[in-house]
């Protein structure tokens, strides 16, 4: 066996997309040797130097390693935006099998889903396990390659006969424009994504968003891809793929992958959590959550004294909502990227709900409301000359339930875990 490592190929203003790369070196492979399987790999999402959606691809394969690398090494060569000079691209090729990378790679895989990481630590992996490589200009897609050539054996590898994944993985279909069109509007017939995203559901997930119209599965940036679906099931996402009218698809593609796992989180505790990494923290709402301007949402988590700050941005859309619904007392777990100090929520679990407010008393006699007695002197009522000491609590309904809720599909992450995959540890809201 052997695998194909590649990353940092594409632009965020010239399109590009290394999928597109691996599933033209997958085809050029394949004419001489069988591939098992191509592999999607979405990196730590809260890197600085990072691809638009942070992926790296591999490909296994029973071919040459010396030709694989050369026919990998035309095509990266061939089709990456090296113009951009934020594009760095890099190549491993690495003989052997999968599953039995050497502990050091599986683990650098690990940590580049979590973690951040250096070339020069990619290359003394590389160089330590007898692996061929390439980099072009600074070469910072070597970290990425290297990651992928790891990945299978970090995040599962096979199971049993059937050569299934053990781990977390799930699949996406991609389907591939007419070079001659890329660049120009995509021609997408919406009746027929939502007929198949419907027909297909929750097999198939984060095709549509049903409550605002989104083809979340056709892509507004520049680039190759006419769209690309995904799901639990290689045969669903498949089928509901060559279901979608549209304009003409030059080439498809099956990619396994770590989207849609959750693979990025970290469980962690508030006197921890680090900018730059993703994390699972429960704590207690300590306010009411603020909306400010641009439409964010912020709200503070305490517990054992450590505060930390989370946000919904507007981007997040009606998930605002369910974070607005929050009130001081509630206990939650929240999951999002740190950055500067703030926690992005991508979805949060309600464990306990405070269902009691501390209002003004009410007369017991008129039932009026009381007013103030002074400071510190309670509450009396005027009329009726009845006191009581402080306010007193009442029971208030709430809108939210204990169980997850999450960001719509339109605005979640590719990594992130959409509730409908199932196995969490509550009830679940998910959205549709």
């Amino acid at each position: 066996m052997t695998v194909i490592g590649v990353d940092d190929t594409d632009s965020r203003e010239r399109g590009m997309c290394t999928t597109y790369l691996a599933a033209r070196i997958g085809e050029r492979v394949a004419e001489f040797a069988a591939v098992e399987r191509k592999l999607l790999v979405r990196l730590n999402p809260a890197v600085e130097h990072k691809t638009r959606g942070n992926a790296a691809l591999a490909i296994h394969t029973d071919a040459d390693p010396d030709e694989a690398f050369e026919i990998a090494r035309e095509e990266v060569a061939a089709v990456a935006e090296t113009d951009d000079p934020r594009t760095n691209p890099g190549l491993v090729v690495a003989p052997g099998d999968p599953a039995d990378v050497p502990e050091a790679v599986a683990e650098f895989a690990r940590d580049a889903v979590r973690d951040h990481l250096s070339v020069e630590t990619a290359e003394e992996r590389i160089e330590a396990a007898g692996y061929r490589a390439a980099g072009w200009k600074m070469g910072r897609g070597k970290i990425g390659a290297l990651a992928a050539v790891g990945a299978w054996s970090a995040f599962g590898g096979p199971d049993g006969a059937d050569d299934e994944p053990s781990g977390d993985w799930t699949y996406e279909c991609i389907s591939y424009r007419d070079p001659e069109r890329v660049g120009t509007p995509r021609d997408v017939d919406a009746e027929s994504v939502f007929e198949a995203a419907t027909a297909a559901y929750p097999e198939a997930w984060d095709t549509v968003d049903r409550e605002t119209g989104e083809l979340v599965c056709v892509p507004h940036t520049p680039g190759p891809i006419l769209h690309g679906i995904r799901g639990d099931d290689p045969v669903v996402v498949r089928e509901v793929a060559e279901a979608i009218e549209s304009e003409p698809v030059s080439r498809r593609a099956l990619f396994v992958t770590n989207q849609g796992t959750d693979a990025h989180l970290r469980d962690g505790d508030l006197s921890a959590v680090e900018d730059g990494r993703a994390y699972r923290v429960t704590g207690t709402v300590a306010e009411e959550p603020e909306t400010r301007r641009g439409g964010h949402v912020f709200l503070s988590l305490e517990d054992e004294g450590e505060t930390l700050r989370c946000a919904a941005f507007e981007p997040t859309k009606r998930f605002r909502d369910r974070v607005r619904d929050l009130r001081p007392g509630d206990r939650i777990t929240a999951c999002g990227e740190v950055s500067d100090g703030t926690l992005k929520l991508e979805k949060f679990a309600v464990r306990d709900l405070n269902a009691t407010e501390l209002v003004t008393p009410d007369c017991p006699d008129c039932g009026r409301s009381m007013e103030s007695a002074g400071a510190g002197q309670g509450y009396r009522c005027r009329d009726c000359k009845t006191a009581a000491d402080g306010k007193v609590e009442r029971e208030v309904d709430r809108e939210l339930e204990i169980g997850w809720y999450e960001v719509p599909p339109e605005a979640r992450r590719h990594i992130a875990k959409p509730l409908i995959r199932g196995e969490f540890d509550a009830p679940i809201h998910p959205e549709k």
